[in-house]
């Protein structure tokens, strides 16, 4: 349907300079070879998008690619001439194609050549297209002197498309019907496939292959030293013919027990869950061996093996953990945020942010435009400083995510600063017009504020009310009975005082009813919403809470109310109980 002159292709999960088209039509008019052309792409974090320069994937650089070469030695001239990563990306110049997301063009060009082939389905279709212009003499272009942002990915993530595999597949069409390919090409290709799939499987699964690998080496280890031990005279050990499988197939079993029950999560490293899973392990094999008597060497190795067992699955995970921080999760998901502007728009915007229920940011401050502006805003409000030193900014108070007012700030300043910022892993974000969502990595956020009497919480609903009080007795009891009189004689003789021991020393509280284990910090209702019994530790504890951020407090408080139930609990006791052992340490 487009009449005019020029053609532009572009992404829909894009932002556009507001000099972009103006500054493409003045390329297109001084230099009249120029076919097609491509701005610089930005990712949204600021970092330019490889695509939007590529050599075409004849066979060697197919294989370049493909061996990961061009990562390996993005400065080669040899290696690297798919991505062209040798190239200065602030310079103008000719190149073979340029990316889909953003693909400028004479009319006259797209009417010769014919359009996209429609062999292509998702990748590919840009090169092609890129390819067949230069047959038919046209030159295509990457120019430098203005730039969008492309949040790259979203129409694979919102299908169930293999992206990798399209890509590839993809590269094969594209080199079989201009390359002739070969055999060997095509083998390397079908080769990349598989090894791309296992590398990112791996990298998505990783924590859960570590954990299931450690959990079978300490399972096969326990149950070698336990017949160690077990020797007697009258019972020499596990018979020659049935090792190594006595050790392997039990480990097995326990692997397969603690996956059902949930024991093994992509993000976390679960020590309720891997204990209560030991339960079920030890009560299975027991029985097994009932069944399978010639099996049944001895039930005492099985008991000293989960002995051991009951111990070191849960001590690893907590020393990875607390020393090494791996397998903690938030699940608040707060990142410390910074705005961008001035004004009144930009103190609403602040205010909706801090109120939200549905998405916690942890507003540090506001970057004003200029200097002049440090007096629009309110006392209790940091403003950090001015676009002109952001990246400082953003460096010194470990900013994760950035949101610009777009009533107030232009979209060439909100692109300067992506572009002064590349590197430093920040996520950006523009807030819509009035205010009312944030786009960013091609997701909207909606910022209404919910009236908070009309919300059902959890923390009010009976089953989550009674599973509450049973845990907190049941748990205050077998605390009070174990640790609570040996940490109290210990405090009373030593007048030391830490958090460990303020927690333990507060059980009684719980056990009668007066405070629960995890709740709010100071009130339990705000207004007239109830947000849970006062708690010895809660999200106020484990996402280290500035004390004096009142209106932060309140937010934790209300998304825990909303979310609650007792794994979540659970999960938070687990993270305040590492938080203490570190802080003691």
């Amino acid at each position: 349907r487009a009449a005019g002159k020029y053609i532009l292709l572009i992404n829909p999960d894009t932002i556009v300079k507001e000099d972009t088209f103006t500054t493409m039509l003045s390329f297109f008019e001084s230099n009249r070879e120029v076919g097609m052309a491509g701005c610089k792409v930005l990712n949204s974090d600021g970092t330019l998008q490889l695509a939007c320069r590529r050599g075409f994937p004849g066979p060697w650089t197919s294989f370049t690619k493909v061996m990961r070469l061009s990562t390996l030695f993005p400065k080669s001239k040899l290696f690297a001439r798919y991505n062209l990563t040798f190239l200065d990306e602030n310079q103008t110049y000719e190149v073979d194609a340029i990316s889909g997301a953003f693909m400028f063009m004479r009319r006259e060009v797209y009417e010769k050549i014919g359009g996209f082939d429609q062999q292509f389905f998702m990748y590919g279709e840009d090169l092609d297209l890129c390819f067949r212009a230069q047959q038919a003499g046209f030159k295509v272009y990457y120019v430098h002197s203005t730039e969008i942002i492309h949040y790259k990915g979203e129409s694979t993530k919102r299908s169930s498309l293999d992206e990798t595999s399209m890509f590839y597949k993809a590269m094969h069409l594209f080199v079989k019907k201009h390359f002739s390919s070969s055999f060997l090409v095509e083998v390397i290709l079908q080769f990349a496939i598989i090894i791309r799939k296992l590398i990112a499987f791996v990298n998505i699964y990783r924590l859960i292959l570590f954990s299931m690998v450690m959990d079978f080496l300490i399972f096969s280890g326990a149950m070698f030293f336990a017949e160690k031990i077990y020797r007697t005279p009258h019972w020499q050990g596990f018979p020659e013919d049935v090792k190594p499988w006595v050790f392997i197939i039990p480990a097995i079993i326990q692997l397969l027990i603690s996956s059902v029950s949930g024991s093994y999560k992509r993000n976390s490293l679960s020590v309720l869950k891997i204990s209560i899973s030991l339960i079920y392990g030890i009560l299975f094999l027991s029985a097994l061996t009932f069944f399978l008597k010639q099996f049944a060497f001895s039930r005492a190795i099985l008991l000293i093996t989960y002995a051991f067992l009951f111990v070191l699955y849960p001590l690893w995970r907590i020393i990875f953990k607390v020393k090494f921080k791996v397998g903690l999760i938030s699940r608040t998901g707060k990142q410390k945020t910074l705005i961008v502007g001035s004004g009144e728009k930009t103190l609403e915007l602040v205010n909706k942010l801090k109120t939200s229920v549905t998405n916690l940011y942890q507003v540090v401050g506001i970057v004003a435009l200029s200097r002049k502006s440090f007096d629009a805003f309110a006392n209790n409000i940091k403003v950090l400083g001015t676009l002109e030193n952001i990246r400082k900014v953003i460096v010194e108070n470990s900013i994760a995510r950035v949101i610009f007012s777009s009533d107030e700030v232009s979209f060439n300043q909100i692109f300067s600063v992506v572009s002064s910022c590349q590197g430093e892993n920040v996520e950006f974000m523009v807030a819509g017009s009035d205010m009312d969502y944030l786009v960013g990595k091609s997701s909207v956020t909606m910022l209404e504020n919910i009236p908070l009497l009309t919300v059902e919480y959890n923390i009010s609903s009976f089953i989550h009310k009674f599973t509450k009080a049973v845990f907190d007795k049941a748990f205050s009891a077998f605390i009070l009975l174990l640790i609570y009189p040996f940490l109290y004689f210990f405090a009373k003789i030593t007048n030391k005082r830490s958090e460990t021991l303020d927690f333990v020393l507060n059980v009684p509280k719980v056990f009668w009813g007066g405070r629960s284990f995890v709740g709010p910090k100071d009130s339990s209702f705000y207004d007239e919403l109830y947000v849970g019994k006062k708690g010895l530790t809660g999200l106020w504890y484990t996402e280290n809470l500035d004390s004096s951020d009142k209106e932060e407090a309140k937010k934790l408080d209300i998304f825990y109310a909303k979310n609650q139930n007792i794994w979540l609990d659970i999960e938070i006791l687990g993270k305040a109980f590492a938080k203490m052992i570190f802080n003691a340490e």
